[in-house]
């Protein structure tokens, strides 16, 4: 019997196993300490930032972020209503408010004129999801004008390790981006998250807060109320590990992009969103079917031993976001988008053979 595909899974390997054994044999205390600090310097040595703080997941990191500039209650935060729940849930944790908006039909991220004109008097920052690592070529400009008018933009980069635009890692543009290291990410930790700056000021008021609002490790003197983000050195080790073969994942994921848009151009009633491989490292593989083939699609898949996965759901719809307003774009792209198997596990043969599957199932 032919093993299912899943839509997503991890990948640890041998060197994995074998760089926490040794860890383990050290006599190391598990919590953070130096392997931390390697792998927090070989993030900033990859994405060209200056600061880098681990964190114990994404939306963890982005609520840290959010904090370290001093967003609170009273606050307006702008998010795109297409992404997943934690770049809403973290300005709720900060106690500020979520003001949605629309996203962009091409690359699948924040709508930026949609954005500019939902900014009001109490808009004191705004999120940028670079979904599936893609971002528009207008966002340096739309960066340094929200910087001139006192709205600081945060980078919800969770889903971008390996991307880039205009020579500069996504993350670095805002004043903070904020990088996922969960099961289904390009470099996992099983879980975790990790808050990247060049702003010294903003860096050190988010390693105090942290660390319970106090300056040092063992130290019981309390500037500010903070809280236990702090990371592990355990996770930091597979961390390290996987970030020294970088490249390589970057190289494949970019293969596996390549092959499924290759074998699926130009069937009716699918479309892959346009994908410069260049600059971007897609995350996962996401394709739009039409709305009423999109349910049959996934059961044809299952039956046949793969795996998919529906696009997020517009977030103002969901009962934890519930807010009135017309998001038409997110709306349109959540009812027609899938994900399609994309872990790095897979084989070239694989995807040839799930991408048959979907043009037998397209009549194509």
């Amino acid at each position: 019997m032919t093993a299912f595909i899943p839509q997503m899974e991890p990948v640890v390997t041998a060197a994995d196993a074998q760089a926490v054994d040794r860890y383990l044999r050290s006599g190391g205390w598990l919590t953070e300490f130096r392997e931390t600090r390697t792998f927090e310097r070989m993030i900033c040595d990859y994405t060209g930032a200056r600061y880098c703080l681990a964190a114990p997941s994404g939306t963890l990191a982005l609520f840290l972020a959010l904090k370290g500039m001093g967003i609170g209650p009273g606050d307006e935060v702008i998010v795109p209503d297409l992404t997943m729940a934690a770049s809403a849930t973290a300005v709720i944790l900060a106690g500020a408010t979520v003001v949605f908006a629309d996203v962009d039909s091409q690359t699948l991220c924040l709508d930026l004129a949609d954005a500019e004109r939902r900014i009001s008097s109490r808009t004191k920052a705004l999120m940028f999801v670079s979904l599936n690592g893609r971002a528009p070529g207008a966002l340096p400009g739309f960066v340094d004008r929200c910087r001139d008018r006192g709205i600081a933009v945060i980078e919800d980069a969770a889903q971008s390790l390996g991307s880039w635009i205009g020579g500069r890692h996504l993350g670095t543009l805002g004043a903070c981006g904020c990088l996922s290291f969960s099961s289904q990410k390009l470099v996992t930790t099983g879980q975790g998250g990790a808050v990247i700056t060049s702003d010294e000021a903003v860096y050190q008021r988010m390693n105090q807060l942290r660390d319970f609002g106090r300056l040092e490790g063992g130290s019981d003197h309390y500037l500010s109320v903070g809280w236990n983000l702090k990371f592990t050195d355990l996770q930091a080790v597979v961390g390290v590990a996987q970030m020294g073969r970088l490249p390589a994942l970057i190289a494949r994921k970019k293969e596996i992009f390549a092959q499924y848009r290759e074998r699926l151009a130009g069937l009716d009633g699918l479309e892959v969103p346009h994908t410069d491989l260049s600059s971007v490292t897609p995350w996962f593989v996401d394709v739009l079917v039409d709305g009423d083939l999109k349910p049959a699609l996934m059961a044809h898949l299952h039956a046949n031993g793969v795996g998919s996965r529906l696009v997020y759901p517009p977030l103002h719809a969901e009962p934890a976001f519930a807010s009135a307003g017309s998001y038409p774009v997110a709306t349109d792209l959540s009812r027609r988008g899938l994900w399609l198997p994309s872990s790095l596990r897979l084989e070239d043969g694989q995807i040839a053979s799930i991408c048959g599957l979907i043009r037998g199932f397209l009549g194509r």
